[in-house]
């Protein structure tokens, strides 16, 4: 390799890594913004008023005020929803104060635009500083102050307001226009000489940390040792002459910093609105999108409003309110308040909020003055703008308010952040009080809320220590001791009565009877759709996978972290949903289902025309698929019943037979134990269709690895070590995954197929004849390349069939399908599908040979493809639209041509996800199967795609 080369790939590796480990407060990059196309309403409402002058440029800023107001509040894309609002509740009538908006559209060009060569410097619009100069001339005149005279100055705020709400992940500046000879204007206006301090003071040490990069807690240390050098405990008791000192104090930080506080309030305010723009990259703004899934592109408006203070004495307050409980979603008026405080104290925590009203009393507050005694008439007026606001929105909303002098003014309304249990109340409600239509209550709630529902969760008021993260392979909370074997675990729990947590590496099928008795497991390596993750959804157990922070002992028997050591026995809590690992037992609350729950899940089910399935393996995992209420087994793993201790053994005698009467032999052990199990199946679903993956995996997953397992199992089953040595290296793959697996097996052997088929057709017939049950068994054959293996299969099946069918005198309805999980099956499914009644799209390995990538071992290396945006998500997690689901479109449209009345569904771990689902509602396939606790977070996401799609063309017939 050239020098050359390798500094070109040092270069890259830096960058790579600078964006990975920036912290704090970090330079905007540039380029990040895609400049896309505008929307149609946002086009329309940008050029309406250039055209209405005869111009074709751009309006960049949208000003409101006085009952008027340029924007509305169905301008999201352009105004950001705060400044949507702020438009819409000026047009309501309410008391808003007077600014403008400066559009998203400003965003893009701030970073989209960059020219310049040198980090931290963007472009605006040519035309913005014309436009900014208007509308603060327009605010003067509404106001009646002007912006930087020393009289009487109008100040004003700078906000952040993308088009979803990031409570808290952008910048705010308060106060802004105030310097050393407005704050005498102040002083003389209010007549309020510590209020006016106060108010400088707050906003230097704001504009220093948004603006000049100069940490806060410079500032907050001043301040604190203010107050403790004057005995006092809260900030309202300084003197208007230790404020004063403190703005001097505040500048001399900002000069020892090395920078200047700038006295001109134009250059503060063209400071904070960069600098606003500048946080929509900002490293915990970059954070929450990610894990919200909000694009870079859509970027933030800047909102610039006439102050109003809450801050100004005993009569004046700021607070925060939602018009309903937002963690139970009960009909009740939320909130807490300050007297005499700013909008930041409240959410700072500086001093503790006091409750709006009874109903919003805590333990902690059930003796504090409520705003409805301190100031009844504001709270009076406050509660008439609430219902006005709800009635308008039609959700619940969470407001900020602020009151000068006795007087109400609104700065912000958005839909509310919720719980699970709270939005699907409140959705409830809201229907039953005719506010909103039961399409609008199945939209009202994210599919992926419902996992809160679904899965025991950590109590939010237990303190916890996070030693290591990982990814949040199933949802859930788990606490148990820690063991690192299988075996271990399933003598703790039976013989022992421990819960533990069991810690692996990796997960491997043999390690089931672990797995099935662990609170929660946690993997060292795997991703998504690992076994480990993929085993724990369908059993509904809490997983963290890919922990590769952790260091795992087998022979030691602990587990490593940065910051601690477990050994076994000790315990551990794991947070299935956000892939924490915390260091010791920490309390989970059990999750509870109630009526309003059932009440929506009625109407979803109404709603959608996409069937939901489940994967079950097991009579248990059955019934509680059921219990959520799928509709079907739409994968049931055949090989997870040979790796239950009573059987396994079996299995390994019919893989170390050397003739065709010896496997014989073996199956004939495993016949009974398979027909059981489906026999217990098909009772749980009740008629329902269960499909059933004939064996799947490589033979040499059923063999032990290493040589002290082999030792132990040649004792048990007395052959030989040498035997069993020699089968191992027999039946080893270099690529397994591509191997001697699927029906490539039942081509080899298809005695073993031959008794899988009996074991099902027989376990149908005898409940058909002895219960009176209706079966309707579909058998999948796996990893189908070419339609001349589902042929050779398929025929000698149906005449096993036939045989079964005349020695029971019962003939069942079963049809043959085949799951497409192979690019050439996907593109010859016009072929295929003339043999095959059914097709079931098993994504997990069809992401996998698209891609050509691992998904045991791609967990590694996919986060630096997503921080790089090479890719937009991580395909095994959501269903890759483009190439997997072009040939799943390809398939569908081919196998339907060849076969009417094909039916096609999906069987991977694509099911239970949301975005997957609805690109499987636009495919046309006619259902999705997902793990058991995932079924009515399908049936929701299924539900709003058909909702969504009502008035659009239809999806391709079937």
């Amino acid at each position: 390799m050239s020098s050359v080369t390798k500094s070109k790939i040092g270069a890259v590796k830096k960058n790579l890594l600078a964006k990975k480990s920036a912290k704090g407060k970090a330079t905007p990059r540039k380029g990040i913004l895609k400049v896309g196309a505008k929307t149609a309403s946002a086009a329309k409402a940008n050029t309406s008023g250039a055209k209405a002058a005869g111009k074709a440029s751009v309006k960049y800023i949208y000003s409101f005020g006085g009952g008027k107001a340029d924007g509305s509040e169905t301008m999201k894309e352009l105004l950001g929803g705060k400044g949507a609002n702020l438009h819409g509740m000026t047009k309501l009538g309410l008391p808003v104060p007077p600014g403008f908006t400066i559009t998203t559209e400003v965003c893009t060009y701030f970073y989209g635009g960059t020219a310049s060569k040198q980090p931290g410097e963007h472009r605006y619009p040519p035309s913005l500083d014309v436009e900014l100069r208007a509308a603060v001339a327009k605010l003067e005149k509404q106001i009646g102050k002007s912006f930087g005279d020393a009289e009487d100055p109008l100040l004003v705020s700078v906000r952040s307001g993308a088009r979803a709400s990031m409570p808290g992940m952008m910048d705010t500046i308060l106060n802004l226009g105030l310097n050393d000879r407005t704050v005498q204007g102040l002083i003389a206006n209010s007549g309020d000489e510590r209020f006016s301090y106060d108010s400088y003071r707050r906003f230097i040490a704001m504009y220093a940390d948004v603006v000049l990069n100069i940490h806060s807690n410079q500032f907050e240390i001043a301040l604190e040792d203010l107050k403790h050098e004057r005995g006092v405990e809260n900030d309202t008791e300084l003197s208007s002459t230790d404020l004063r000192n403190l703005v001097t104090k505040y500048k001399q930080i900002v000069k020892s910093a090395g920078r200047q506080f700038p006295e001109d309030p134009w250059e503060q305010l063209k400071g904070a609105i960069g600098a606003v723009f500048a946080s929509w990259m900002n490293p915990r703004a970059n954070t929450y999108r990610k894990l919200n899934d909000i694009p870079e592109s859509w970027g933030t408006a800047v909102n610039v409003q006439a102050m109003v203070f809450g801050n100004m004495g005993d009569d004046c307050a700021t607070g925060v309110a939602f018009t309903r409980d937002p963690s139970t979603g009960a009909k009740k008026f939320f909130g807490e308040f300050l007297v005499n405080a700013q909008g930041e104290d409240v959410v700072a925590g500086i001093r503790t909020p006091q409750p709006i009203n009874d109903s919003s009393r805590t333990g902690e507050t059930k003796d504090a003055l409520t705003l409805e005694k301190v100031m009844p008439k504001a709270y009076g007026d406050l509660v008439k703008v609430y219902q006005k606001l709800e009635k308008h929105y039609r959700d619940m909303q969470d407001i900020e308010f602020t009151i000068e002098k006795s007087k109400l003014y609104m700065l912000q309304t958005r839909n509310g952040k919720r719980t699970a249990a709270a939005a699907v109340k409140i959705a409830v409600d809201m229907v039953e009080e005719k506010l909103i239509t039961k399409s609008d209550a199945i939209l009202r709630v994210a599919p992926e809320q419902l996992d809160q529902l679904l899965h025991p969760r950590l109590d939010p008021k237990a303190r916890k220590e996070v030693i290591a993260k990982g990814l949040p392979a199933s949802p859930g909370a788990a606490s148990g001791q820690v063991v690192f074997d299988p075996d271990t675990a399933e003598k703790w729990v039976k013989e022992l009565g421990r819960k533990v947590v069991l810690v692996r590496i990796e997960t491997s099928p043999e390690d089931i009877h672990g797995m099935s008795v662990a609170e929660g497991i946690l993997t060292a390596r795997g991703g998504m759709t690992s076994h480990a993750a993929v085993v724990a959804r369908g059993m509904g157990k809490c997983c963290v996978a890919g922990c590769s922070s952790i260091k795992i002992s087998y022979d030691a028997k602990k587990l490593q972290t940065a910051t601690a050591t477990i050994l076994e026995g000790e315990w551990i809590t794991l947070e299935g949903t956000t892939g924490e690992v915390i260091k010791g037992k920490v309390p989970t609350i059990l999750p509870s289902l109630d009526e309003n729950f059932k009440t929506l899940m009625t109407w979803v089910d109404a709603a959608r025309t996409l069937k939901v399935r489940t994967n079950a393996d097991t009579p248990q995992d059955s019934k509680v698929a059921r219990g959520f209420g799928a509709e079907g087994i739409g994968l049931c793993r055949t090989e997870h019943m040979f790796f239950e201790a009573d059987r396994v053994d079996a299995v390994r005698e019919m893989i170390l037979a050397d003739t065709l009467d010896a496997r014989n032999r073996a199956l004939e052990k495993i016949l009974p134990m398979q027909k059981s199990d489906f026999k217990g199946i098909f009772r749980e679903m009740k008629g329902l269709p269960v499909t059933i993956r004939l064996l799947d995996p490589p033979l040499h997953e059923f063999i032990p690895h290493s040589d002290e397992e082999l030792h132990a199992l040649s004792k048990k089953i007395d052959v030989s070590f040498e035997r069993l040595k020699r089968k191992q290296e027999t039946l080893h793959e270099f690529n397994p995954m591509l191997g001697h697996r699927g029906c490539r097996l039942g081509i080899s052997y298809p005695e073993i197929y031959l008794t899988q088929i009996r074991a099902i057709l027989e376990a149908a017939c005898e409940l058909v004849k002895e219960e009176k049950l209706s079966i309707e068994p579909e058998i999948m054959i796996p990893l189908v390349g070419d339609w001349r293996e589902l042929k050779f299969v398929r025929e000698y099946c149906e005449a096993e069939a036939k045989e079964i069918f005349k020695e029971k005198g019962v003939k069942v309805d079963y049809t043959i399908g085949t799951m497409i999980e192979l690019p050439r099956a996907a593109l010859t499914a016009g072929e295929i599908a003339k043999y095959a009644e059914f097709f079931s799209f098993g994504t997990n390995d069809l992401t996998q040979t698209t891609y050509g990538l691992s998904r045991d071992d791609s967990g590694l290396f996919l986060k630096d493809y997503l921080e790089a945006k090479i890719y937009e998500k991580d395909p095994f997690a959501t269903l890759d639209p483009y190439g997997v689901g072009r040939l799943i479109d390809i398939a569908i449209e081919e196998g339907r041509a060849a076969r009417k009345g094909l039916k096609v569904g999906i069987c991977g771990e694509h099911g239970g996800d949301p975005s997957s689902v609805l690109l499987c509602h636009k495919y046309g396939l006619d259902y999705v199967s997902c793990s058991p606790y995932r079924v009515p977070i399908a049936k929701l996401a299924a539900a709003q795609a058909a909702i969504r799609d009502k008035a659009k063309a239809p999806t391709r017939s079937k």
